[in-house]
């Protein structure tokens, strides 16, 4: 996912939101000081970070155990997760929602370490994310974005219900310049639509 803020979470918005459910496959809580070598094992791949908007690379410790702080503080607003396989508890990628900018719209990123891609834990994870800011938050759209070269994180966004916006151009530091991105969105009530179909399939 493109667009993500790397920054602390504002002081308004530290408090304990209550955790997503699990999915069938894997489980979102917070990342912790255990899995700083699973964090920097998967995160320090250039295939990763270039498909995202801060990421640097080389993703060394220091980026790792500031990725931990980021997830201890979260709230109905704002939030960030590790995904974690449920048979297992390994660590393999991060979920979160937040504003890059104050009373800006709230975003939507992830990114899973390259062993695990193409077995939909990405979707898992994603559907799990925007479950658990919809209804704890009070946000009305979530935001999405994906590189124009990224299809895999489109599909992600598209079975989850995200809605094609628009194209724009974004910086990506590990890219090293300005890349194309497609822009995403899924409104609450489009969201809880869904939902009841889901149900009554």
């Amino acid at each position: 996912m493109v667009v993500e803020s790397e920054g602390p979470l504002e002081e308004s918005c530290l408090g304990a939101a209550v955790l997503p459910q699990e999915t069938a496959r894997i489980r979102l809580d917070q990342p912790r000081t255990d899995d700083l070598a699973d964090i920097v094992f998967l995160a320090n791949n250039r295939k990763i970070a270039a498909n995202l908007a801060t990421m640097p690379h080389p993703f060394s410790g220091d980026d790792a155990r500031r990725l931990v702080q980021r997830g201890q503080a979260t709230s109905a607003d704002a939030a960030l997760y590790a995904i974690r396989l449920k048979s297992t508890g390994r660590f393999i990628g991060v979920a979160k929602y937040g504003s890059t900018e104050p009373g800006g719209p709230v975003h939507v990123g992830y990114w899973l370490g390259e062993p695990f891609w193409g077995n939909g834990h990405a979707t898992e994870a994603v559907q799990a994310l925007v479950d658990q800011a919809f209804s704890c938050g009070s946000m009305n759209e979530l935001a999405a974005a994906c590189r124009v070269t990224n299809p895999a994180s489109r599909r992600v966004l598209v079975k989850c219900g995200f809605q094609y916006r628009d194209q724009a151009m974004i910086r990506s530091l590990a890219a090293g310049g300005s890349v194309p991105i497609e822009r995403y969105g899924l409104e609450r009530s489009i969201w809880r639509a869904l939902k009841r179909w889901g149900r009554s399939a």
